[in-house]
């Protein structure tokens, strides 16, 4: 009879040590949830201004690169005006050092 009462009280003990686990998860939930929720409004709020300012310096980046890039095709134009073969490609460079061997009778 006692070791009957003493499984119950063991039983009865592990059954409550479990519910108190569960109370305590459900208190994280909700922790996490409330969490969740204040993350997602400081995301919405953020993401109006990150987006704006994003895009303004995306903008600015192009501008500039555009400028940059206008910059390099006038001065390859000016040295090909002076140094028609400065920016030949591989095949145009290879047949341009073939040249006969002298040495060869």
């Amino acid at each position: 009879m006692t070791l009957d009462l003493t499984i119950n009280l063991i039983s009865l003990l592990q059954l409550l040590f479990l519910i108190g686990r569960l109370g305590r998860l459900q208190d994280n939930n909700v922790v996490l949830s409330y969490f969740n929720e204040y993350s997602e409004n400081c995301y919405v709020e953020v993401l109006v201004h990150f987006s704006r300012n994003t895009n303004r310096a995306l903008r600015s980046m192009k501008t500039y690169l555009d400028y940059v890039f206008l910059k390099l095709r006038t001065m390859k134009s000016r040295i090909l005006a002076v140094y028609p073969y400065a920016f030949l490609n591989d095949s145009e460079r290879k047949a341009l050092h073939r040249r006969p061997d002298l040495e060869t009778p």
